[in-house]
């Protein structure tokens, strides 16, 4: 077993090494336990502190030995922020504490944290279910991770999607290239795919859904600008990437793939005038064969119905995203939120990362996972399949989604992590008239795992200046309406343009904003 470091940082930050050898052994209480204080961010803050009856406190004591002291959060993260840099400053941190992006590397500069690397060895069960090395990433200041960062929202969750009746009906394959989705675009559009003797169907559907994180022609489009490896308005890989896309050679590239589709007429030529809702019932109407879609928006049962009526026989099929010439493909950029819990330096001279670690692995085991998520099972949930349900219940008033049974699941955030316990409630399988199993679960697991690029931060990143906005919107518009000539002489054009008009401002001040927020490095 390995020694003791040595040279351990006087101000209390500590060197996290091999288990078990630590600092020092945790100081144990008369009955053997040792005191853990956490303050954590409730999942539901207006409805009040974990209960000092909460069946957690005696199972956490017996079982781990640990004597869980819980403090609840203020829930806006500027009262939070207050009160961790008051504690900070004080040095009275407690021994695990959730903490936010922006506190967190002032704690690190002041040697306050822990580094928490060995911890994820000590605890496999919760790191393979919460920290990948995204997840790591973000965390690490220098050489070390000061942190543990879980995912919050579901990203990923829309994709590409394509009619296979109408590849079955043409006896096409699924494309994979830029070139191959424009042939079968062109197939959809000239060659009847429904069979009803019009000139009423399209390759491609869209609209323009415009957003800080998909500037330009919107996400609708991503995929094909990032088959060019352009897709959203950011580029932050690294420090050397890193910029505004719409200043990088391929978008022109990509712009002129779009340009042939438009020229082509295999877009639906509505895309420019569509709204969300009219894009939608587009394609329940059969008038595109390609899209990239929400998984929910597909295949929950209310949203897919209309297209169940009206095709009964039809199939969608989430494929990837089409490569490009350089073999980029992404359906899209992602930018995972996280939610972070620091160790104090003060806890790890203690000895008490052992027992933290122990304690973290335990919330990740199948009774620690559901007794934070959704109380005690026969009393607050019942398991249907592994998925948690209030149906059944002895007494429907304990139920977890009862209101005064809400403060018993606070800490659920910390072992959430979007599983399928979390989501099957949310979409449930259901069967088209054809016998087609139909969960937006399943769609949302394939969107997932095909390619997409990650944009950590890209929401945080500064909007343009109306006048901006509005010179980038219209330009990328006015291409693809024909009333600008897009050739390498206007790009150009239209770019110092751009440039001047407060383009290359609004690049520098995301750039400085990425660098201070530790988004490229």
């Amino acid at each position: 077993m390995k020694k003791l470091l040595k040279g351990l940082i006087a101000s209390a930050l500590v060197v996290a090494i091999a288990a078990p050898a630590f600092s020092a052994k945790a100081k144990t209480n008369k009955d053997g336990t040792v005191d853990i204080e956490l303050w954590y961010g409730a999942a539901a803050s207006e409805a009040g502190p974990v209960p000092n009856e909460w069946v957690g406190y005696k199972i956490i004591k017996d079982k781990l030995k640990i004597n869980l002291k819980l403090t609840n959060l203020p829930s806006s993260e500027a009262d939070q922020n207050t009160k961790i840099n008051a504690a900070g400053a004080a040095n009275t941190l407690p021994d695990l504490f959730m903490v936010s992006n922006e506190v967190y590397p002032t704690l690190v500069s002041k040697k306050l944290l822990a580094e928490v690397d060995k911890m994820y060895k000590m605890m496999p069960n919760r790191t393979a279910k919460l920290y990948d090395k995204e997840s790591r990433a973000f965390t690490t200041i220098g050489k070390h991770s000061y942190a543990l960062a879980q995912p919050g929202s579901i990203v990923r969750n829309e994709g590409v999607l394509i009619r296979k009746d109408w590849l079955d009906k043409l006896g096409l394959k699924v494309p994979k290239t830029t070139d191959e989705f424009f042939e079968v675009m062109k197939a959809f559009t000239e060659k009847d795919p429904d069979g009803n003797g019009k000139a009423d169907t399209y390759g491609y559907g869209a609209f323009l859904e415009v957003s800080s994180s998909n500037e330009g022609l919107g996400r609708r489009l991503d995929p094909i600008f990032g088959a060019f490896g352009v897709a959203g308005t950011w580029n932050l890989a690294n420090a050397k990437e890193a910029g505004l896309n719409i200043y990088k050679p391929e978008y022109y590239d990509a712009m002129c793939f779009v340009k042939k589709m438009v020229d082509a007429g295999v877009i639906d030529p509505n895309w420019l005038s569509y709204k969300k809702d009219d894009f939608r019932a587009a394609w329940k109407q059969g008038r595109f064969g390609i899209m990239r879609e929400q998984n929910a928006a597909y295949a929950n049962e209310g949203n897919y119905k209309p297209f169940d009526n009206n095709f009964p026989e039809g199939e969608w099929i989430v494929v990837e995203p089409p490569v490009g010439p350089k073999g980029k493909s992404a359906a899209g950029t992602y930018s995972q939120a996280y939610r972070m819990y620091a160790v104090s330096a003060k806890a790890a001279k203690e000895g008490k990362l052992e027992k933290i670690a122990e304690l973290l692995e335990w919330m990740s085991s199948d009774e620690g996972y559901y007794l934070l998520g959704w109380g005690q099972e026969g009393v607050n949930y019942v398991l249907d399949n592994g998925v948690p349900t209030a149906k059944g219940l002895a007494d429907p008033s304990k139920a977890y989604t009862e209101s005064a049974m809400i403060p018993y699941t606070q800490l659920r955030n910390m072992v959430y992590y979007n599983g399928d316990a979390e989501l099957a409630s949310r979409y449930p399988t259901w069967y088209s008239k054809n016998g087609k199993a139909m969960s937006a679960l399943k769609t949302l697991r394939e969107m997932q795992s095909k390619a997409w690029t990650p944009c950590r931060g890209q929401d945080k990143m500064p909007n343009p200046t109306a006048d901006v906005k509005r010179f980038y919107e219209q330009g990328v518009v006015e291409f693809m309406t024909g009333n600008r000539a897009l050739n390498p002489t206007e790009w150009k054009k239209f770019l110092d343009d751009f440039s001047k008009n407060g383009g290359k401002a609004w690049e520098a001040e995301g750039l400085a904003k990425a660098k201070e927020a530790r988004l490229i490095k």
